[in-house]
């Protein structure tokens, strides 16, 4: 304790201070008023006080006899309790509140982290706990490793259980043995790590109904030393942490209340279908939160717009070994829709988003029509955040079911956008393409987009007019402008283009298995193929009219990189051209098919066919640019652009009127950078003809091997090829840079 100055002046009185600080707290108005302020302040303050403090203060018994000496102030702070002050109720601490400081046990770990000796083992914190006997281990086990140093043995025969498969894998997830393989840890840590996963397992044994499972820990590996005394240290890596489970009976489900779900009257049964647990099942964690899911789920479907699900209670009995489960549930009554209503009704209107909505005013609510609508509005691409909701505007009443409007609000997402490709191939070169576009130029999601291309052979200028579902829901109302001049050394040809059409697309949010496509295509081109073009003759113009349709079906698991299913389409366009005034008529057909099988985790088998015919119709009557061609990167890879087929005189392609074409590749990730880096070997191979069927005479096949690295927009496609068996002139290398897989 900290010791005072004892120099003897009444100033410091301890009568002087107290008076000077309830001096202090008095008003600020004035003294006299004190005397009627407060009752407790005049019983400690006499009114001579207030009248002459100074003088009150020293005519005191301390102020008129001097402070003590010294030695009396050092005996009276050391020996002697301080007076009880009035008011004051705090004890004055003594120091015997001061507990003695102990000093710290070493941790028994450290110690036996640097011996892991047998002694040591034995001395481990909790070691006694889980550790068992090897006469408690399972004689007939079913011993499943889980980790490099953890597995568990479950009995076989009739002890046998059908979950241990399921409780071993979701252990294994759980097991912190198991997520720290590949540290370098001490004895101790393994312990501790053993302590943890056994409390884990026990907890998952009870989520599977095995409330009495015994659970018999055991380190082994601790004997593959040499023999003798003290043999030298515990070799770590060797141990092994096993977990014998007896697990007892599996208790069931006793009794099941569902809250007020019987009073959905009619729809009672096939909501309590939906729940599909009954008493006598095994109880199981899982199912339970499953099968609660599933009836929240029903109600939404079945016109309950608000009801309510509590959270599941399962009261144990374990005399009986049965659960007993409760599900508050609270229906609400049935709704049916009203009309929907917009935030934003000149941007995306109410009338628009009822075309979009797969429901109709007056049909019985269903919480995953509201949920696609969501979706379909996501997927128009307009706007930044958006809620739904379902709002009550008529109550039940009786037989009469709810209503509810649906209410929008949205928020725009910035609708104009600048974007940009380049890509390289050695057969086609370089090609730049851009484009701006306005996503909702003339309301509602009318796009307007001006593109261009510019490269070694196309240059293009465009515009074009799309109108997302136009008319109803998918359906897509194309027009394009564009004009073009392409160079190969197959052709030339400037084309001016005007096209549209509908179709029902695709998107990435709603990939569809069916698409299709009907439309209108009117063009004016000049050509001439490539004899004419080493002649230096004049280009031939041809006015053509046609009817393209296409028809689809997609079976695969993604859009961008599909891994499993297949996918096949046909297109179809009736073409009529003329040329000098000479009328020709001719159907072009295309069918195309690919199949994706995966092998493994880590490996994806891609397969391709396409066959087309051009069936009317003399190939000389037919412009080069509408002839078949195969070659490059999008067809044979190693082979140059379009240069596949028939040949002129001088060598170079004519186009035919048959295609055949064929690919394979495997997908084979590295787990490179996390796994987005992957090598794709392949073989592909293709042929032109001059007939109108596949002949496959003089067909080509190129081989060669590529990178893919996925993005959070699809995979960039790097492929070098190479032709097994090329023509004159044919280069020995093909390079090939894109956007997305070759098929």
């Amino acid at each position: 304790m900290a010791r005072r100055s004892a120099t003897p002046t009444p100033d410091l009185s301890l009568a002087r201070i107290l008076a000077a600080v309830l001096l202090l707290a008095l008003p600020v108005q004035g003294f006299a008023q004190s005397r009627d302020a407060d009752q407790e302040l005049e019983a400690l303050i006499p009114d001579s006080a207030l009248d002459n403090a100074d003088a009150w203060a020293l005519d005191t018994e301390a102020a008129r006899t001097g402070a003590p000496p010294a030695t009396v102030i050092e005996q009276i702070e050391t020996d002697t309790a301080m007076p009880d002050l009035p008011g004051m109720t705090i004890p004055w601490p003594d120091g015997s509140e001061i507990p003695d400081i102990q000093p710290l046990t070493p941790d028994p770990d450290i110690d036996v982290a640097e011996q892991s000796t047998d002694a040591a083992v034995d001395a481990l914190p909790g070691q006694e706990e889980g550790d068992a006997p090897a006469s408690v281990r399972l004689a007939d086990a079913d011993v499943s490793r889980v980790g490099k140093q953890v597995e568990v043995a479950f009995p076989r025969g009739t002890d046998a259980i059908a979950d241990a498969g399921d409780i071993v894998d979701r252990f294994a997830g759980l097991s912190s043995l198991k997520s720290f393989d590949d540290d370098e840890d001490n004895l101790a840590q393994i312990v501790r790590r053993a302590r943890t996963d056994r409390e884990t397992l026990a907890e998952v044994m009870r989520v599977y109904g095995y409330y009495d499972a015994q659970i018999y820990q055991t380190l082994g590996g601790l004997g593959d030393r040499a023999e003798g005394e003290a043999a030298g240290p515990i070799d770590v890596e060797k141990v092994i942490v096993r977990f014998d489970v007896q697990p007892g009976p599996q208790y069931k489900v006793g009794q099941i209340a569902l809250g007020e779900l019987s009073s959905t009257g009619p729809d009672y049964e096939a909501l309590r279908g939906a729940f599909k647990i009954q008493p006598g099942d095994a109880i199981n964690g899982d199912r339970i939160v499953a099968e609660r899911l599933s009836l929240q789920t029903a109600l939404g479907e079945t016109g309950y717009a608000f009801a309510k699900l509590g959270d599941p209670d399962l009261l144990i009995d374990h005399e009986r070994r049965e659960g007993d489960l409760t599900v508050p549930v609270t229906p609400g009554g049935v709704y049916q829709f009203g009309k929907i209503n917009s935030s934003r009704d000149r941007f995306l209107s109410a009338k628009h988003l009822q075309r979009i909505a797969r429901f109709d005013p007056g049909e019985r609510f269903k919480r995953s029509e509201v949920d696609d609508l969501r979706q379909a509005i996501l997927a128009t691409g307009l706007v930044s955040s958006l809620t739904v909701e379902a709002r009550e505007v008529a109550k039940p009443d009786g037989q009469t079911p709810g209503t509810v409007d649906v209410d929008v609000t949205l928020t725009p997402a910035p609708l104009r956008t600048i974007a940009g490709l380049i890509g390289y191939s050695s057969g086609e070169g370089f090609r730049v393409e851009a484009s701006w576009e306005h996503r909702n130029f003339f309301p509602p999601e009318g796009m307007v987009r001006v593109r261009g291309v510019a490269g070694t052979q196309e240059q293009l200028a465009g515009l074009t007019f799309r109108r997302n579902n136009f008319l109803t829901r998918d359906l897509v109302l194309n027009a394009d402008l564009y004009a073009r001049n392409q160079t190969s050394s197959a052709f030339e040809a400037r084309t001016v283009s005007f096209t549209a059409g509908l179709e029902r697309q695709q998107t990435l949010l709603f990939q569809k298995p069916w698409v299709f496509s009907a439309g209108l295509e009117i063009l004016a081109t000049g050509e001439r193929d490539a004899a004419a073009i080493l002649a230096r003759q004049a280009r031939k113009t041809y006015f053509i009219g046609a009817l393209p349709m296409r028809a689809a079906y997609d079976g695969s698991d993604d859009l961008l990189d599909p891994t499993r299913g297949f996918r096949v389409g046909l297109r179809v366009s009736p073409e009529i051209s003329v040329q000098n005034g000479v009328k020709s008529s001719y159907g072009k057909a295309q069918l195309d098919a690919s199949y994706y099988q995966p092998v493994g985790e880590k490996l994806v088998v891609a397969g391709r066919v396409r066959f087309g015919t051009i069936l009317g119709t003399e190939i000389t009557n037919i412009a080069p640019s509408r002839r078949f061609y195969a070659g490059g990167g999008g067809s044979v890879r190693g082979y140059g652009f379009q240069l596949i087929g028939p040949r002129d005189t001088a060598g170079e392609p004519s186009g035919g009127r048959a295609l055949s074409e064929f690919s394979l590749e495997a997908r084979v990730k590295t787990g490179l950078l996390g796994g987005a880096v992957s090598l794709v070997p392949f073989v592909d191979a293709g042929a032109v003809d001059t007939t109108t069927t596949p002949r496959l005479r003089d067909i080509k096949v190129g081989a060669g091997i590529g990178l893919r690295y996925e993005t959070n927009f699809g995979p960039i496609r790097i492929d070098l090829g190479t032709p097994l068996n090329p023509s004159k002139g044919d280069s020995r290398i093909g390079v090939y840079v894109a956007l997305g897989q070759a098929f």
